[in-house]
């Protein structure tokens, strides 16, 4: 029996998905507990001075802008909890071998104006693409990330998807990212950005929703920037954490639940790796991978045979590779514009793009990688001391190889990409932290392999096909048990949904019909099944 008073939900994991969850549920009056099995909460949204004691870097996450335009975290309204945004002077920059830059402002004129310089008329077709995001935002976001299937939103957007062009829209939003920039740009300023966006996920620049992706990220930076948390992404759960004990929930960290007890189809609580039984008397919600729940939280014994199979068929998302670095100045960026952004993204052309991903498909560790830098100071001020620089950068390794060749030997290939185009990098490390696929799974265990999204995002594994066919929504085949992690619709990115989302299904569940009594509650005998 579990100690102290019961509770309504156990919450397994305290990532943001998590943390969402247990907040939904506490404001609709449950009492909730969330068990972390790491020894601080955050999931992939922690941050450090592991680097230098001078510098913060963020552990894994760094940029927010899902987590400031979604729903479900605004709503939350964590801002009263202490959180505080930070911008860079611009959004994101793209440099190319010969010294232009693509930039993205907050200001769309300024970004018209960058994209105009690559070839002219540019401008003006961005600022299109702009207005038809107007007429959908934030419907578009909402649908996106709402429950599945969006039944009332996509409803609600009709109007606006008719204005923004109908069914030309709806086919722009199929477009491979590639060929979205090759019908509405003359030159590579823009598709730069919008196919550089798929870096942040696993889409090659030729696969089927790769447009729409970019085109969300680069809109999404226009509108709301891709704002930070000051003082280091842990500020952001922090604030979800105060508030949660605000509103009476409980956070256990080093507390790893070891499996789900199901009896007749019902799910009765958790018991954890040091042998308590805690009974949920109305719902546990798992913030944690699909195959760590299917067959291993839960037995299979208790889920349908065909999960088996299609849990084994689950495609994770590419290994990353990540390194951190003190710098003692700046990066010498041979495009000055570049210096102003929060995110900069490396590689010569979309067609080198192409040649990346094509090499993490083929399994062939790529001898020029892509990357994915981040200016920390640049964005907030306080993360070093005055005329340095806490940046780091990440590029993708191919998926069932996490270790293609020694970390050392993939950091000095990753660095020697940034020392392309900003001679002098590597003057100014004063510390620098590698982190390997299996070392960002030490820290978190949900980052299987290195994979940070909870499962490729590409569209055979999105919607009614997440985390496998048939799904869709939060609720599992164990009555009271929902998937509230990025494994679950809408996938990865620090936007809160997937927990909300799982949040909100176990409060429907638990409402009964008017002049009905509530159903009962099962009864708790002890931890076996």
């Amino acid at each position: 029996m579990t100690r102290g008073r019961a509770h309504d939900a156990v919450v397994i994991g305290a990532g943001p998905n998590g943390l969402t969850a247990a907040n939904v549920l506490a404001d609709a009056g449950w009492r909730v507990l969330v068990l972390e099995a790491e020894d601080e909460p955050g999931g992939a949204v922690r941050s450090d001075r592991g680097v230098h004691p001078d510098y913060v870097h963020d552990l894994f996450s760094a940029f927010y802008p899902l987590a400031v335009a979604s729903p479900a975290l605004r709503a939350l309204d964590l801002e009263r909890w202490g959180v505080t945004w930070s911008h860079a002077p611009a959004v994101l920059a793209h440099p190319t071998p010969e010294g232009r830059c693509a930039v993205l402002h907050r200001d769309q004129e300024r970004t018209a104006m960058s994209l105009e310089g690559f070839a002219p008329g540019d401008g003006e077709a961005y600022l299109r693409l702009l207005a038809r995001w107007d007429r959908l935002d934030p419907g578009l976001l909402g649908a996106l990330l709402g429950p599945f299937p969006p039944v009332r939103r996509l409803a609600a957007l009709l109007p606006g998807l008719r204005a923004a062009g109908g069914l030309r829209l709806l086919r722009m939003l199929t477009l491979p990212a590639r060929r979205l920039g090759e019908e509405e740009f003359a030159g590579d300023g823009a598709p730069l950005l919008l196919t550089g966006c798929g870096l942040h996920a696993d889409f090659l620049p030729e696969s089927a929703g790769s447009g729409l992706f970019g085109w969300l990220l680069v809109m999404l930076g226009q509108r709301h920037g891709w704002p930070v948390p000051v003082g280091g992404a842990a500020a952001l759960t922090d604030a979800l954490v105060r508030r949660l004990a605000d509103r009476g929930g409980e956070l256990r960290c080093s507390a790893p639940v070891s499996r789900i007890v199901v009896r007749e189809g019902r799910c009765l609580g958790v018991t954890t790796a040091d042998g308590e039984p805690i009974r949920a008397g109305r719902a546990v919600l798992a913030d944690v991978p699909a195959p760590a729940l299917y067959g291993g939280l839960v037995g299979w014994e208790h889920l349908p045979d065909r999960l088996r199979a299609d849990v084994r068929r689950f495609q994770w998302d590419h290994p990353t590779l990540k390194v951190d670095w003190a710098l003692t100045r700046p990066i010498p960026w041979a495009s000055p514009q570049a210096g102003a952004a929060g995110t900069v993204h490396l590689a010569d052309s979309v067609d080198h793009l192409t040649r990346y991903a094509a090499d993490l498909v083929t399994g062939t560790p790529p001898e020029r990688p892509c990357v994915v830098l981040g200016q920390m100071t640049t964005s907030d001020p306080s993360r070093s001391p005055e005329g340095t620089e806490s940046a780091w950068a990440y590029t993708h390794l191919p998926r069932g190889n996490a270790a293609p060749a020694p970390p050392e030997a993939l950091a000095d290939r990753l660095e020697a990409e940034v020392e392309r185009y900003a001679p002098g990098f590597r003057d100014a490390i004063a510390a620098r932290r590698i982190m390997a696929p299996g070392d960002l799974e030490r820290h978190n265990r949900s980052l299987h392999g290195g994979a940070v999204n909870g499962g490729t995002a590409a569209v055979h594994q999105q919607l009614i096909f997440r985390p496998v066919p048939g799904t869709g929504r939060p609720a599992t085949p164990v009555a009271g048990l929902y998937l509230a992690s990025s494994s679950a619709h809408p996938g990865g990115g620090v936007h809160g949904a997937c927990g909300a989302n799982a949040a909100r299904a176990a409060l429907r569940a638990r409402l009964p019909l008017a002049g009905l009594a509530p159903p009962r509650r099962p009864r708790w005998r002890s931890g076996r099944s």
